[in-house]
């Protein structure tokens, strides 16, 4: 799908990387939030959308479901009537219900893989935007000191001449490299917390669903 993919392309983006790179840092992260912001709301719709459209194939199931028992019934009733043929007739009607049926319960699973594939789409691209949001005040402050430092080397440039203009030049880079580097471990550790949660939350589910099926069996 095309919007998944969209979506999957800014989750993947590296706000510092994208800071970096851009000529007007400023206009870009605005930019991405935009965008992210947009992508979101068409995100929402398709979730709705697609529930809904699960909802109906649930629906056309049951009806199909539904319209095999009625048949089989009628086919039994052929038969206490001693009209086989018509119990015959009745019993193909069944059976194309039943087959009916089995392709919608096959469209609901389907179905029920892409709204979940949509939703958490939807999470991760709700998290990626808060980021982006939380960090877009930070970045263009570093931005903006970035381009102070860049101007008062200039100035000490024509005033001191290169030597000074140098050294402040390999001050300035260590000091973004020193940045970057705390920026990255924060990132990891938060990303290592977040999946051991993650897998924590998993395993506790599984502990309920098998002493729920556990209890239901002993029963």
């Amino acid at each position: 799908m095309a919007l998944l993919d969209r979506v999957a392309t800014l989750i993947r983006a590296n706000l510092n990387d994208l800071v970096d790179k851009a000529e007007d840092p400023e206009k870009m992260i605005k930019q991405v939030i935009l965008d992210m912001q947009n992508q979101l709301m068409q995100v929402k719709t398709q979730v709705a959308i697609s529930i809904a459209d699960q909802h109906v194939l649930e629906k056309k199931a049951q009806e199909a479901q539904e319209n095999e028992r009625q048949w089989t019934h009628r086919a039994e009733m052929a038969l206490d009537k001693n009209d086989e043929n018509l119990a015959r007739a009745a019993l193909e009607r069944s059976m194309s219900y039943k087959q009916m049926a089995e392709g919608f319960r096959q469209q609901v699973e389907d179905q029920k893989v892409q709204v979940e594939n949509l939703k958490a789409a939807l999470l991760k691209l709700q998290q990626k935007l808060a980021e982006a949001q939380s960090k877009s005040d930070l970045l263009i402050a570093q931005h903006r000191r970035s381009r102070a430092m860049r101007n008062a080397t200039n100035a000490a440039s024509d005033i001191n001449g290169e030597s000074n203009a140098a050294a402040f030049d390999r001050m300035k880079s260590k000091v973004r490299h020193s940045e970057a580097t705390a920026q990255a471990t924060a990132e990891l550790v938060t990303d290592d917390v977040s999946e051991k949660f993650a897998a924590m939350e998993k395993q506790e589910e599984i502990d309920r669903l098998l002493a729920d099926l556990k209890k239901k069996r002993s029963q």
